[in-house]
């Protein structure tokens, strides 16, 4: 099989990871690097392959097969057409846009053109969330009830210091690390339709918020809390917990989401099962059957570019598709807007 030719634009953090995917790949070949960064030009030059300051010098010299796009968020709606505009299939980093007008504008774009767009919820593509999606979608758990989740993990000194922009309202953990939650909440419960919530800076004293109680309404009734706090000295985050990214150091007895339904319960990322053996014997007074349901862990972003791959070659379409990507910054804009109004927001 001949490899997919995969450009990456945007040689940061994020970039790098989505080279590295792409160098080790059985199906998909890096190309080049987009970035006018003189940075990038190292970068793209221990990678072997040419680096362009820009999508149109890309384009004027060498036609990839698919174009990364993570580079800053003000740019996603810019790069992500001109990507269309060019007939070629992009990548598309999270938050699809940086409001949700932008990101609608781009969305009836998408589907006017049927454009392959796939947003980058990388964790959409991890095994753990797959199998937990298995078994709540088996009826194992029985009805939905709720979902209590958290992400609650301490950012230090020096990531504030590195970027001040961070202490700056649209800096904090609602726009920068909620919207991930956001994504992983939906594939479990379903779309969510209203929500309500506090934020509170009283630990840093930034304009940002470092913590946020956040309560959500399911369209299927499902009721969710969720915690999150870049402050809070603790290990229930998906970082901490998951074991996928190996820059973290993870811990094994902790989770950072318990679904919970009228038979059952399931703690992720453990992946810890607690279900009655017989609907006759549903008591609190009774002992649940306990055990561990098998999955693998591997690297989603890996696995994300594989289906992307995929997706250019027209042989899959879009595991996130940039619908997707707007619900997901339409609930994260609307805790933002709940938590500066004190009202509840709906959503549909």
């Amino acid at each position: 099989m001949t490899s997919t030719r995969i450009a990456v634009a945007g040689a940061g953090y994020i970039g790098q990871a989505h080279m590295h995917a792409a160098q080790h790949s059985a199906t998909v070949t890096l190309t080049a690097v987009v970035d006018p960064s003189p940075v990038a030009q190292e970068v793209a030059a221990k990678a072997g392959v040419p680096c362009y300051a820009s999508l149109d010098e890309l384009f004027a010299h060498d036609r990839p097969d698919g174009v990364v796009l993570s580079t800053p968020n003000a740019l996603h709606v810019a790069h992500a057409l001109a990507c269309m505009q060019a007939g070629i299939p992009c990548l598309l980093e999270k938050p699809i846009a940086p409001t949700v007008a932008e990101a609608q504008a781009l969305v009836d774009q998408v589907e006017a053109t049927d454009a392959k767009v796939l947003i980058g919820h990388h964790r959409a593509h991890s095994p753990i969330m797959a199998k937990a999606k298995a078994v709540v979608q088996s009826g194992e758990l029985g009805q939905l009830v709720a979902v209590m989740g958290s992400a609650t993990f301490f950012k230090p000194d020096q990531y504030f210091a590195d970027g001040p922009w961070r202490r700056e309202a649209g800096g904090g953990p609602i726009l920068l690390n909620m919207i991930h939650e956001v994504h992983n909440l939906r594939m479990l419960c379903g779309d969510i339709v209203a929500v309500q919530a506090f934020a509170s800076n009283a630990i840093r004293g930034f304009a940002v918020e470092d913590t946020v109680s956040i309560n959500l309404r399911f369209a299927n009734g499902v009721l969710g809390t969720f915690l999150l706090s870049d402050t809070a000295a603790c290990a229930r985050s998906w970082e901490q917990t998951s074991q996928e990214n190996k820059s973290y150091t993870s811990y094994d007895d902790e989770d950072c989401y318990v679904i919970t339904g009228t038979h059952g319960s399931l703690s992720v990322p453990t992946m810890r099962l607690k279900t009655y053996p017989r609907p006759e014997d549903r008591s609190w007074w009774k002992p649940f059957d306990v055990s561990t349901v098998e999955m693998v862990r591997t690297d989603p972003i890996a696995q994300q570019m594989e289906h992307f791959g995929a997706v250019v070659r027209g042989e899959a379409t879009p595991l996130v598709t940039a619908r997707d990507g707007l619900a997901n910054l339409r609930v994260t804009e609307a805790i933002v807007q709940a938590a500066q109004t004190g009202r509840t927001v709906d959503l549909v």
